[in-house]
């Protein structure tokens, strides 16, 4: 077949630029595969709504622990004519370490120090500046509002010093307290609650503390000791009897606190996952593990499992599990309980008589105690199958941690009491302590 000249010549371009089009297109696929691909634009932080749920329902449970938990539990543990006094400190001091807090504390403990930032945090937050409704907590990690974070924060802020006013219940002067929870807040909480958990020197330094044991447990302990020993001891102290007034109150109060608890351990995770649930199971296991250690030591020992022991015994278990809540499996809590049951059972049974402090309702004993073992168990029982982190973990390390908690909270507890008792006193007169503090500090009594 002849095909004219003019339709040759143009089948021939076509071809030739289907060709040239094919190759460079093949030209450009290898181009494209050789090329990296470009970096896609990070996602924007979401918030998570079942985080945050949880946190909310947490910081509810940690609060609860204070107001009514811990003011049920000491308040029944004293005579009657100090039980308003008593319940009255725990209602106070949530009342003063929240403004405090929402003013200066959470800006001291969670912001940027800048040159500082290895022991304390930064002013840049100081009545939650710059902080709105969209801002997050920990974006692409926990994505919970900063708002609720650090409302969380607040209710650790209040129970650690509500949990120092058990060392010297029934002797301090109201207007003292005040004074001194104001100051110790903001000098010792503050920056230890820094050093650990808002990007201090411990913290970096790979100290473990997954709730508080160093931060509110051994903090407040300590300065519970310190308190009892600069106050001295009771009027009647060893003479007259002071056993408690309503242990059914007490029980209420553990029982509050236990629940509460959950929130507290769980809580801490910052997240609503299977580690959260690992740490409640944990809080759980040690915590009916040291109630029946203390139980049964005392019973071998005293001849009777007393309401007091078991409650007791109880708190040591929650106390002792919060720093190894989330990195230890539940056979590691099981041991924890059962350590700090005896443990905490020794020390505030014995160990106090021993020494013949009056530490009046054992914050030194359970909580200053407990969470010492509870710091150095997480250094041998972390599992990192639980928690990566446990990896890193070393009893050097807490030992590290445990003794600048120590050695801070325990100087400069004593340096505020002496502020303090040069601006307005420390102690009600004789008259006053023997007539209760329910009458003299506050002018009420219970009928």
């Amino acid at each position: 077949m002849n095909i004219p000249s003019t339709l040759k010549t143009t089948g021939r371009a076509a071809l030739l630029g289907s060709l040239a089009l094919a190759a460079l297109g093949t030209v450009a696929a290898f181009a494209q595969e050789a090329a990296p691909a470009a970096a896609a634009p990070a996602p924007t932080p979401v918030l998570d709504t079942g985080n945050t749920a949880w946190m909310l329902t947490s910081t509810a449970l940690v609060l609860m622990m204070t107001i009514p938990g811990l003011a049920l539990f000491y308040g029944g543990m004293v005579r009657n004519k100090n039980v308003l006094a008593t319940v009255m400190q725990s209602f106070a001091i949530t009342c003063l370490v929240t403004v405090l807090w929402f003013m200066f504390g959470y800006s001291l403990a969670f912001s940027d120090g800048g040159g500082m930032n290895a022991y304390l945090g930064g002013f840049s937050k100081f009545f939650h500046q710059g902080i709105t409704t969209s801002t997050l907590w920990a974006p692409g990690v926990a994505n919970i509002p900063e708002f609720v974070f650090s409302m969380f924060q607040m209710t650790f802020a209040i129970i650690t010093p509500a949990l120092i006013a058990g060392a010297f219940a029934e002797r301090m002067k109201f207007s003292a307290l005040l004074i001194f929870m104001a100051l110790w807040l903001l000098v010792v909480y503050a920056p230890i609650a820094h050093w650990v958990w808002g990007g201090g020197f411990l913290g970096a330094a790979g100290v473990l503390d997954f709730a508080g044991g160093t931060v509110v447990h051994i903090n407040a302990g300590v300065a519970g000791l310190v308190c009892a020993l600069v106050l001295g001891k009771r009027e009647g102290y060893g003479t007259t009897n002071m056993a408690p007034h309503n242990l059914v109150y007490s029980v209420i109060g553990a029982s509050l606190l236990w629940v509460g608890w959950f929130g507290f351990n769980a809580g801490s995770e910052l997240a609503a996952d299977g580690l959260a649930g690992a740490a409640m199971l944990n809080t759980q296991v040690a915590t009916a593990a040291a109630a029946l250690a203390w139980m049964f030591a005392e019973w071998i020992v005293a001849k009777k499992p007393s309401v007091l022991g078991i409650i007791s015994g109880a708190v040591a278990g929650l106390v002792a599990v919060t720093p190894a809540s989330g990195f230890v499996n539940p056979t590691g809590a099981f041991i924890v309980g059962i350590v700090a049951g005896v443990g905490c059972y020794i020390s505030a049974v014995k160990i106090k008589h021993m020494f013949g402090y009056d530490d009046s309702l054992d914050a030194f004993g359970v909580h200053g105690v407990g969470g010492v073992i509870g710091a150095l168990l997480t250094g041998v029982l972390a599992d990192p199958a639980i928690n990566s982190l446990g990896a890193g973990a070393s009893i050097g390390k807490q030992i590290y941690g445990i003794v600048f908690t120590i050695l801070w909270t325990a100087i400069a507890t004593f340096v505020i009491l002496y502020i303090v008792k040069a601006l307005v006193g420390l102690r009600p007169s004789t008259q006053e302590e023997v007539e209760g503090l329910d009458i003299s500090q506050h002018g009420e009594v219970v009928p």
